[in-house]
């Protein structure tokens, strides 16, 4: 095989191996990898399973910081089932969400926001 067609293949073969390889690189450490730790505290307005192909759990969390004034809108993401059904199970309950927060995650299939609810627990 003459030497110019041995470096057309290496290429090709480069051009086609390494870029998936990058990608799971990076969506490995950035799933992995948490940025920020924390909890918030309000009322779960919803929950759904949304996608056409990558399904995931997105919700919503209304936090009131004082009576009569405007909620803020926290927006999550459930990667567990089982959390994202003890979720659905207290909608419209004052609830405290235990987050991490994964920055430069690159695509939405898993997940709309970089906020992945990890923990539910109910507040009296």
């Amino acid at each position: 095989m003459p030497k110019w067609k041995r470096w057309l293949v290496l290429l090709v073969l480069t051009l086609l191996v390494v870029p998936p390889i990058l990608f799971a690189g990076w969506a490995w450490v950035t799933l992995k990898y948490v940025y920020a730790r924390g909890e918030r505290a309000g009322f779960v307005q919803k929950i759904s399973q949304k996608g056409w192909l990558c399904k995931t759990w997105e919700g919503e969390l209304a936090m009131v910081n004082l009576p009569g004034s405007m909620p803020e809108i926290f927006r999550f993401t459930v990667r567990d089932d089982g959390v994202a059904h003890q979720v659905e199970q207290r909608i419209g309950q004052r609830v405290s969400l235990t987050y991490e927060q994964h920055v430069g995650v690159p695509t939405a299939c898993f997940g709309e926001t970089p906020y992945f609810i990890v923990r539910i627990s109910s507040v009296t």
